[in-house]
């Protein structure tokens, strides 16, 4: 099993700048791909941005492509999402996910491991 624990999240304006951070513990060599995926209220959950743990292979969705950066810590086993320019539209609850398989997917489905969520709410 793998273990993941968000932090981070927060009360910002719009135009603001939250990191999020994501512990991981546990059989941390089952995953080797991290995601982070966001849920806003009334909607599904969906795919932000995914990483290697050696930080060679990243991936964004459209929504913050250029506003977002993902990056991996391995020696600390921690994951981060540096969330710049925020819009009232990027609230909701985020969510990382930790996959086995060395390929980014994009689909909830595709990730075998979750942390309980952080929720981040940008006024306007």
């Amino acid at each position: 099993q793998v273990q993941l624990v968000e932090s981070g999240g927060g009360l910002v304006q719009a135009g603001g700048s939250l990191r999020l951070s994501c512990a991981a513990s546990g059989r941390t060599f089952s995953s080797n791909i991290m995601g982070w995926f966001r849920q806003a209220p009334g909607k599904e959950r969906e795919f932000v941005a995914a990483i290697s743990w050696s930080g060679d292979t990243t991936r964004y969705s459209s929504s913050v492509k250029d506003r977002f950066t993902i990056s991996s810590d391995n020696a600390k086993k921690t994951v981060y999402l540096q969330m710049n320019s925020l819009k009232p539209e990027d609230t909701a609850v985020y969510y990382c996910a930790a996959r086995q398989s060395v390929f980014i997917q994009l689909e909830v489905t595709d990730y075998d491991y979750w942390g309980q969520g952080t929720q981040v709410t940008v006024s306007s």
